[in-house]
C-alpha cells in the first residue's frame, strides 16, 4: 500500500480523490441501475474476470473462500458466517452486494469496511488496466465489452483482501452464480442458500434452470452446503454435484434447526432463539437477525462453518454464539422505531416478501399495519403487490429516486386495484410517503418499508433525518386512499 493516502478523511483532497476514483468506477456498464438487465456471452463473461484477476496479480489465488449464491438470504449467510469467523479470532474479509449508502460497504475485513482513501488506491491502482482492456474490447468489434462496475468492484475486495493478508474471505455471488464474477475464486466451501423465482429473464423461468446457474459455483471436488428444501431445484443441485464430485450436505437431510421467534418486539427489544442438530449440535443460540428464514440462513452458515471445521479451522461453540449473536444487518426486518415500531426490510421479490409477513406475525401485534412500498421493474410486481395489499390495512406506494429501475407507482397502485378492489394512496416521492404515513400513524401502529434495498436506502436515512411527526403539514404530492 502506498504512503501517499491523504490521512485526513475530511479534506479536499481526500474528498477529490475519492470523488474522482468513484466517478471511474460508476462510470462502467452497471446492471444494479438497468431497467432491463442482459445475461449473454457479451455481457456476463466469465473470461473477462480472469483476465482481470490476471493482470493484476491474481489477488484471489491462496485466499481460502467461502462463497455464496442464492435467491435470497445469500447476503446474511454471508454476513453471519463473516462475523463468526472473526470471532473466531481470524482475520475475515467480505465482499456483499449492493450497498446502502456507500459503495465501500461492498468491502469490509472484520466488520469494518475499507477507508474511503484506500478504495480510491485500489481504483487508482486498477485503472489503468481496465483501460488497457478497454482498448483490446474496442478493437475486437462489437461483441466485446470491458470490465465492468461489478467487475471492477470484485477486483478492489480481492485486492484489498490481499494487502490485508486476510486468513480468509467471505464472498457473496452478485447474480447467478455460474457467470458471476466472484467465480474465479476456487473455494474451500460453496453455500446454495435457497432457490425462487428472480431475474427470470437472465437465469430462466424455472427452478431447475434457476438452481443450475446458481450451482454454477460448484467446484470439482469442494463441498456444497444447500438450505434448497423444493425437490426440483434441489434434484439439479445433487445432479450437478454428483457429476463435479462434490459432497452435498443438505437443509432437512443432513442438518436440521429449530426456532423460537422474539415476540411483541412492538414494545421492545427481544432475540430469536436458534436450536441446530447436525453431527454437532447446539441449543438456545441466540440470532442477532430477526424472523425464521434467518434462523434457516444461520443453520446453512453453521453448515459452512462446520466444513471449515472438518478441514482444520478452530471455530469454537464460544465463537459461534457470539457470531451469530452479533450478526446483523441494516434493512433485514431491521427494527428503527417503537410506538409505532417501523421496520426496515429490503424484500425485493415474492419469496423474500412472504418471509417479511411472516416475521412480523411472529414477532409483532400492531392495532394497525401501515406500509410503504416501492418495487424494481421486471419483478413479480402481482405477486408481491397482491401479498401486501391484502396484509396490511394502509397501504402508500411510491418509488425510489436512487436508481432507474424503479416501477412506476401509478402501476402499482392500478394493480392493487385491480387484484383487490382496493384504491391505495400514490406519491411521487419518498418523503411524501413519509409525511403521509406520519399523517396516518398512531402509537400502536406498525409501519413497514419494504420492496426494494434502493427504497430502503432512501427511507433509512430520510426516517433518521426526519423522526415520525403527528399531523405534518402535507406537501400535496399524494393521491389519498
Amino acid at each position: 500500500m502506498s504512503d501517499n493516502i491523504d490521512p485526513q478523511p475530511g479534506s479536499k483532497k481526500y474528498r477529490d480523490r475519492r470523488q474522482n476514483a468513484l466517478r471511474f468506477l460508476f462510470g462502467r456498464i452497471d446492471y444494479e441501475r438497468m431497467t432491463a438487465v442482459p445475461y449473454r456471452k457479451r455481457e456476463f463473461k466469465l473470461d473477462r474476470m480472469w483476465e482481470l484477476a490476471y493482470r493484476l496479480g491474481n489477488p484471489h489465488q491462496d485466499i481460502p473462500v467461502v462463497h455464496i449464491a442464492g435467491t435470497k438470504g445469500k447476503g446474511s449467510v454471508a454476513i453471519m458466517a463473516a462475523r463468526v469467523l472473526s470471532a473466531a479470532g481470524y482475520r475475515t474479509g467480505l465482499f456483499t452486494s449492493p450497498h446502502l449508502e456507500r459503495v465501500e460497504e461492498r468491502v469490509t475485513i472484520d466488520g469494518r469496511e475499507c477507508p474511503g482513501g484506500e478504495f480510491a488506491e485500489l481504483i487508482e491502482r486498477i485503472r489503468p488496466v481496465v483501460e488497457a482492456m478497454d482498448r483490446e474490447a474496442a478493437a475486437a468489434g462489437d461483441d466485446e465489452i470491458g470490465p465492468t462496475y461489478f467487475e471492477v468492484a470484485t477486483a478492489v475486495a480481492l485486492l484489498y483482501f490481499k494487502q490485508h493478508d486476510v486468513d480468509l474471505a467471505v464472498l457473496e455471488v452478485g447474480l447467478g452464480g455460474r457467470l458471476d464474477s466472484t467465480n474465479v475464486c476456487t473455494p474451500s466451501v460453496s453455500v446454495i442458500t435457497s432457490i425462487s423465482f428472480d431475474h427470470t429473464k437472465q437465469l430462466g423461468n424455472t427452478l431447475d434452470s434457476i438452481a443450475r446457474e446458481k450451482a454454477g459455483i460448484v467446484k470439482p471436488g469442494v463441498p456444497v452446503i444447500s438450505g434448497v428444501v423444493q425437490e426440483e431445484p434441489r434434484e439439479a443441485i445433487r445432479e450437478i454435484c454428483r457429476g463435479r464430485g462434490s459432497r452435498l450436505v443438505e437443509l432437512d437431510v443432513d442438518f436440521r434447526f429449530d426456532y423460537q421467534p422474539p415476540r411483541r418486539l412492538e414494545q421492545g427489544p427481544m432475540t430469536g432463539k436458534l436450536g441446530y442438530r447436525s453431527a454437532t449440535s447446539y441449543a438456545d443460540l441466540e440470532l442477532g437477525m430477526l424472523g425464521r428464514h434467518q434462523a434457516a440462513n444461520a443453520a446453512v452458515a453453521l453448515a459452512a462453518l462446520e466444513e471449515l471445521r472438518r478441514d482444520g479451522w478452530n471455530i469454537p461453540e464460544a465463537a459461534i454464539r457470539r457470531g451469530l449473536a452479533e450478526a446483523v444487518a441494516p434493512a433485514r426486518a431491521e427494527v428503527i422505531g417503537r410506538r409505532p415500531a417501523i421496520v426496515l426490510d429490503a424484500a425485493h421479490n415474492l419469496a423474500s416478501v412472504d418471509a417479511l409477513l411472516a416475521t412480523l406475525d411472529e414477532s409483532f401485534s400492531p392495532s394497525r399495519r401501515l406500509l410503504i412500498f416501492a418495487a424494481t421493474q421486471e419483478k413479480d410486481l402481482r405477486g408481491m403487490v397482491l401479498r401486501v395489499m391484502e396484509r396490511f390495512d394502509r397501504v402508500v406506494f411510491t418509488r425510489y429516486t436512487s436508481n432507474p429501475r424503479s416501477a412506476p407507482p401509478e402501476e402499482l397502485a392500478a394493480l392493487a386495484e385491480e387484484l383487490t378492489g382496493r384504491v391505495p394512496s400514490v406519491c411521487a416521492e419518498p418523503s411524501d410517503a413519509w409525511s403521509e404515513i406520519s399523517r396516518l400513524a398512531e402509537p400502536a401502529d406498525l409501519i413497514c418499508v419494504t420492496g426494494s434495498l434502493f427504497l430502503a436506502a432512501e427511507m433509512r436515512r430520510m426516517i433518521a433525518d426526519r423522526p415520525l411527526l403527528k399531523h405534518p403539514e402535507g406537501t400535496g404530492q399524494c393521491n389519498h386512499q
